[in-house]
């Protein structure tokens, strides 16, 4: 059996950009990727904490420590600057690799720069509920 596990995630980020004549994708910090373990072409989820729209795309990345947050292509009529988004890297596994991933969540400022990075062994926190 696969599970489906959050592996990485930028916790309310700002929408820096929203370009509609782009073909398609986030472009992300690089920074904010590294530290949330997302790496370029990778599909993630991107939620609106503003209007509860929820979009699937691949990442891209901007230059390191640029800030950016954008929506590229048909995000953008449901993303705008300003909005605040959670950033979701997905997983697959199964209950053996379960043990071995290191949940990052990555929390930032109105800047998108990172404020804190907590990791979150799945292994510790399914062997505590024991």
């Amino acid at each position: 059996m696969l599970r489906t596990i959050c592996k990485g995630k930028i916790h309310r980020a700002v929408v820096t950009e929203a370009r509609l004549d782009y073909v398609g994708s986030i472009t992300i910090d690089r920074s904010l990727m590294d530290a949330a373990d997302i790496r370029p072409y990778e599909m993630v989820q991107v939620t609106n904490v503003s209007n509860a729209s929820l979009w699937r795309t691949y990442a891209i990345p901007a230059n390191a420590g640029s800030g950016t947050i954008c929506l590229n292509g048909p995000p953008a009529r449901l993303f705008q600057p300003t909005d605040l988004v959670i950033i979701l890297s997905l997983c697959e596994v199964n209950d053996e690799e379960y043990n071995q991933i290191v949940s990052r969540v990555v929390h930032v400022d109105e800047n998108n720069r990172i404020t804190k990075i907590e990791s979150h062994s799945l292994k510790e926190l399914n062997e505590s509920k024991e």
